[in-house]
This record gives structure tokens, sequence and C-alpha cells, in this order.
């Protein structure tokens, strides 16, 4: 609770992650450069899938990352409801638009993917119909978020929005456990360990944390701006009642 309170002017916070931002983008950039290295020219091709295997590359980090985003959102925007916390409230926002790209990134892929493994762009799979949701539910906080003149308003509702809209992560992350889907059973992430070989699971994490560091680095600049934003919207409404 204490460090909440002590974040939550947003000249404090912006203090300590201006400095971050050059930091956080060399790393994104580095992980995602050796990643892509690894994965287009070192990891073997699969034997049943041949070459198409390497979408998963960028297919996978950006699913993992679709639902990261929400879970941030979600719990930003519950600290923003029960505390009122500002920052909390502009983080939930800004981290939407970056959550839906990654979704929408998730299922471009996998439609890429999906054609030569099942001979068809999209089938109504447990999984893709779980993150498409996702999207929407993306979709559907950011249209809430902006549809009051009351930004507090806006930001009580669509946290609630989100909040309840979360029971579809689980959903996404168990839905070739609990339903017969075309997609295949978790491999890295298991109770047991990775099941894939390391020449795969090297590159796959090293985009995972790339991605994983663009978001924060994205996510940052965003907040920035908005509390920028909401200075000078500040210093205008004083200067005309001025």
């Amino acid at each position: 609770m204490a460090m909440i309170e002590k974040y939550a002017n947003p000249n404090r916070f912006l203090k300590v992650a201006r400095p971050l931002v050059k930091w956080v983008a060399a790393i994104s950039l580095l992980c995602l450069g050796i990643g892509l290295y690894l994965a287009l020219f070192v990891s073997p091709a699969d034997y049943q899938q041949g070459e198409s295997v390497r979408i998963i590359y960028v297919h996978v980090p950006a699913a993992w990352m679709a639902m990261f985003c929400y879970t941030s959102l979600v719990i930003s925007a519950a600290v923003g409801l029960i505390w009122k916390h500002p920052l909390a409230d502009i983080a939930a926002r800004e981290t939407a638009p970056i959550g839906a790209i990654f979704t929408f990134l998730a299922l471009v892929t996998g439609s890429f993917w999906g054609k030569p493994m099942w001979g068809t762009w999209w089938v109504w799979d447990a999984r893709l119909t779980s993150m498409l949701i996702l999207l929407f539910l993306y979709f559907g906080y950011m249209a809430l978020n902006s549809a009051f003149d009351n930004q507090q308003r806006g930001a009580r509702a669509s946290a609630i929005l989100a909040i309840v809209g979360f029971i579809n992560v689980p959903i996404i992350k168990f839905s070739v456990d609990w339903w017969n889907t075309l997609h295949q059973p978790a491999s890295v992430l298991r109770m047991d360990g990775p099941s894939i070989h390391s020449s795969m699971l090297t590159p796959l994490l090293l985009m995972a944390v790339g991605y994983s560091f663009f978001f924060i680095w994205v996510l940052i600049i965003r907040m920035d701006s908005a509390v920028m934003a909401g200075k000078i919207r500040t210093l205008r409404q004083q200067h005309a009642q001025g």
C-alpha cells in the first residue's frame, strides 16, 4: 500500500521511469534482434511443418503478451477502482492499445500458421475463439473508457468490464486442455518443464523477453504523453476559468 501511495504522484513516477526508457529499449531491441536471428537462421525446421514452424517465434510470444497485457490492464484497473490511484487508471488505459496490437498479431500470425497446417485460415477452435474474444474485450474497454465526458466515470465503467472479462484469460490458457482443439497442448509452460528442444526454446524465450521489454518501453512513453496531456488540459481549464 505504501508503494502504491508513493508512486501515485505522476511526477515522481516519471522521474523514475524516464531514465529507464533507453535501457528498456536497448534490452528489447537486443533480445528481438538475437531472437529473430536464431529463429530464422539457427533453429531447425520442423520435420512435419517445415520452414513454416518459424512463425511460432512471432506468434507464440505475441499470444503470451496478449494475455500478459490484459492481466496488467486488469490489475491497474482494479488498483484505480479500489484506491483511486490516478496513475493506475492511466496505466490501464495506455496498456489497452498495446495489448490489442499483440492480440491482433497473434491472431494474424496464427492464421498464417494455420493455413498450411490445417488447410484453412480460420476455424472456430476454442483457443482461436477465446483469443478473438480477448481482442473484443480490448476494443470494448477502449470504447467504454472514452465513451464518457467524465474521465473518472469512463475509467470506472471500463475497469468493471475489464475485471469481469478477465475470466477469459484462464479460458485461453487452458482451452487446449479442457476441449478437443486443433492447437497442441502447452509445450513451454508446463509443470514438468518445457518439452521442446533448446534450439527452439532459446529464440522463443528471447522473443518473449524482447516483447516484454517492448511493452514496458512503449507503455512508459504512452504514460508520459498521457500525463503531459493531462497537465496541458488542466492548465487550459485554469486559464479559461481565470
